[in-house]
């Protein structure tokens, strides 16, 4: 710790501003599995003293204020889904979470927009949703777990930003607690807001180093009446041009991916490379653009089948399991961003992998850190990236995590200084060791 103080001293001084009991955890006595997300996500040494848990913007704010004057360094999280993705913090006091900031502020069903507290589980916002046969067009990682607060935080949008864009495209307005513990505000709660700096797209993927997110406002959209998945399987000069094909034409595909040999064959889908392609819209048009899909895949001699109801819930539900789970500790879960049309090039080099067919980003597991340094240099040939989420920490301590090559790091420095000049909030998580 950076402070040589008794870990009762700094659970003191928030036992007193967050009150009830349970709100301040020590470490001896954080449920191991917690514990362990927790080590998986800072560089050896010390653990933090305790784990924070506010249950309202206030008292957070109090918190950090708290943790500023006596330079504490702390690691924001909400239900440690994430924690382990990105760089090792170091040094780290205490971890405030915000599990407990889980409340609805306002869904405005005409407007199509939701309010929430950062603490709240992507899982029961999607519930409150449907009752209005609405949605949050996300598809992150986690998604029974994950909080609404760490999803913006590490940017993790999935799939659906086929259709729907990413966080950034759908965050409307956010209220977030500064390093110093003030609370400050940005965007608004309508979809057309142009007032003030546009903080969201600083703060989503900023893995908790400028400030900690409280609330949040999303536009959200109405739910479909059908839906219908094509997925194709072979050669992959067949499906890269299946997927050439699919980009170029009219078709509008909420989420459409490649997938590796692995990933295919391990969802008992077939054999080859595969391509899969899900449709939402009114059940005429599902099962229009589906045929088209299937079409293609015919006169490329691909193999295809159309997955609806129970069958296509299953299929993505497991996609999401095997390519976000690893099977084994040592497996090393990469996030990939690369020219779509080198995709496929990519993932002929790698067993499990999903990369989107409009964006270029995708997920990998690899096995070993020389196989990560061999298809990060193959990903930057093609202008891409490859950044480490999750590790063993002794793999994270060896390599550079994020594997930035750009030019905007000084901007970064500059950016983290003005907003945390005492660098208490989760340093050396972010890009350079920021």
């Amino acid at each position: 710790m950076s402070n040589d103080k008794p870990q009762g001293v700094y659970a003191s001084y928030f036992a007193s501003i967050v009150g009830e009991e349970n709100a301040v955890c020590l470490w001896e006595n954080i449920e191991l599995g917690q514990q362990k997300r927790i080590q998986q996500a800072i560089a050896s040494g010390n653990p933090p003293s305790c784990i924070v848990y506010p249950r309202s913007q206030q008292q957070l704010a109090a918190v950090i204020a708290t943790a500023h004057s006596n330079n504490w360094r702390v690691l924001p999280c909400g239900n440690s889904s994430k924690l382990n993705w990105g760089g090792l913090v170091k040094g780290i006091d205490v971890v405030v979470s915000t599990e407990r900031l889980n409340q609805l502020i306002e869904h405005a069903v005409g407007d199509l927009t939701v309010t929430v507290e950062a603490g709240m589980k992507f899982s029961d916002l999607q519930a409150l949703l449907a009752k209005s046969r609405q949605f949050l067009a996300l598809d992150p990682a986690a998604p029974e777990s994950a909080t609404i607060g760490g999803i913006v935080a590490t940017g993790d949008t999935g799939s659906l930003r086929q259709r729907y864009g990413s966080v950034r495209d759908q965050l409307l307005g956010i209220t977030f607690v500064r390093a110093d513990g003030q609370v400050a505000k940005a965007g608004g709660r309508v979809v057309k807001n142009v007032a003030g700096y546009d903080l969201m797209k600083l703060f989503s993927g900023s893995y908790g180093t400028l400030g900690f997110i409280s609330q949040l406002t999303f536009r959200v959209y109405p739910l479909a009446e059908a839906s219908g998945t094509v997925v194709l399987t072979g050669t992959a000069e067949a499906v890269s041009q299946a997927a050439d094909i699919l980009r170029g034409s009219a078709l509008t595909p909420v989420q459409a991916d490649l997938l590796s040999t692995k990933l295919v064959s391990s969802l008992g889908l077939g054999e080859g490379l595969g391509l899969i392609a899900r449709f939402q819209s009114i059940s005429e048009s599902v099962k229009e653009q589906s045929n088209r899909v299937l079409e293609v895949g015919q006169k490329l001699g691909l193999d295809g089948a159309i997955y609806v109801d129970g069958d296509e819930a299953s299929l993505w539900q497991r996609l999401q399991e095997r390519i976000h789970y690893a099977a084994t500790e040592s497996v090393i879960t990469c996030k990939i961003g690369v020219l779509p049309t080198a995709a496929v090039e990519i993932l002929t080099q790698v067993e499990l992998g999903l990369i989107h067919i409009g964006s270029g980003l995708g997920l990998l597991q690899l096995e070993s850190k020389n196989q990560v340094l061999k298809v990060r240099d193959r990903t930057q040939a093609h202008r891409g990236f490859l950044t480490i989420l999750e590790a063993p920490v002794a793999v994270k301590e060896q390599i550079d995590v994020w594997g930035y090559t750009g030019n905007a790091l000084s901007l970064m420095r500059r950016i983290k200084e003005q907003f945390d000049s005492k660098n208490i909030l989760s340093p050396g998580r972010f890009v350079g060791g920021i």
